[in-house]
């Protein structure tokens, strides 16, 4: 149900609140899937990882934490922008940490903000999936997250659900080849399906803004 009022997200009861393009509705609160997939239980595992490692942490490397959260500004689902806290921050880094396939830092690193790719260009078929980018190849110790939705009809224009499928390595050239990923994860890519896509650039435990494309499969 459409409505005008002041800007409202969440759930409350059996009712949530939610916007699109077209403004502020309310919908039935639906209950969240739990599928018990290996790949939520790998994201479960890293947040208790996390708590327990942060608890273990001197006061002083907190601190360092809660110094570099106050400069990691997020933005809300109401549009408010606000910094993360020092545990926020340390999940957050380390969580991109672990992704890119790299130790746990129990030190606050120096902000970072990676600049994203300057072009993407998808090879997409049935037998075939890779992203030619540039620049290539990545800087050093810079790495490519490439994220991927489930196949989709062709005529969708929206996409929410991304899972991440590949990381690249450390420097790697142009193209990034993610067939054999992203068939493990959602099976063959059926021609004339939409795939939806995002890729992040990596660096230093921070991620570059998103670039967002999507493809039928040809």
């Amino acid at each position: 149900m459409k409505l005008l009022d002041v800007p409202k997200s969440g759930s409350m009861a059996g009712t949530t609140a939610s916007h699109n393009r077209y403004g502020q509705y309310l919908r039935t609160r639906a209950t969240p899937v739990n599928p018990n997939s290996t790949a939520q239980g790998t994201a479960r595992n890293r947040l208790s990882v996390n708590a327990a490692a942060w608890r273990a942490l001197t006061s002083g490397q907190r601190a360092g934490w809660g110094d570099l959260g106050a400069s990691m500004i997020r933005t809300d689902s109401l549009g408010q922008s606000n910094p993360l806290t020092g545990f926020s921050a340390y999940c957050s880094v380390n969580n991109n940490q672990l992704a890119a396939g790299n130790s746990v830092l129990s030190d606050a690193p120096a902000l970072v903000t990676p600049s994203g790719l300057l072009t993407a260009t998808l090879t997409l078929a049935a037998a075939s999936l890779s992203l030619a980018y540039t620049p290539t190849p990545l800087g050093t110790g810079v790495r490519l997250l490439l994220y991927a939705s489930p196949q989709r009809s062709p005529g969708r224009g929206y996409e929410s659900d991304y899972r991440l499928i590949k990381v690249g390595t450390a420097a790697q050239a142009s193209p990034l080849v993610a067939l054999t990923e992203y068939t493990a994860r959602f099976g063959v890519p059926v021609v004339g399906n939409r795939i939806f896509f995002k890729c992040r650039v990596y660096t230093g435990g921070f991620l570059s803004g998103p670039l967002d494309f999507s493809q039928v499969v040809a």
